[in-house]
């Protein structure tokens, strides 16, 4: 996949969630533990360490924004800085792809 294909599923993604109200986000996950807001976070920071992996640096711990409405902004943010980082790394790029389209599909 592409940095194209990354950048289109992110957009489809921040734009489903981005009218959530903190019920919805506060809301269990379709599927696996934890709220659709944590889910979501654990979206961002696993993209965030690939992102450090890409560029050779340690993983630091995402901080989680408040209030959740925050996070498609987030998500926004550290896909563009993966974008960057991996933009030669097809690899790297279809695993960030798979996990956007896997969450998206969870929530």
């Amino acid at each position: 996949m592409t940095t194209d294909e990354l950048a289109v599923e992110t957009r489809r993604l921040v734009d489903r969630v981005s009218t959530w109200t903190p019920p919805r986000w506060a809301a269990s996950s379709a599927s696996g533990p934890g709220t659709r807001a944590d889910r979501f976070h654990a979206l961002i920071q696993e993209l965030a360490d690939q992102a450090a992996d890409a560029e050779g640096q340690p993983h630091r711990v995402v901080p989680r924004l408040s209030p959740d409405t925050a996070l498609p902004d987030q998500l926004r943010v550290v896909v563009a800085d993966l974008i960057e980082a991996a933009r030669d790394d097809e690899a790297r790029l279809t695993a960030a792809t798979k996990r956007v389209l896997a969450t998206k599909r969870a929530l």
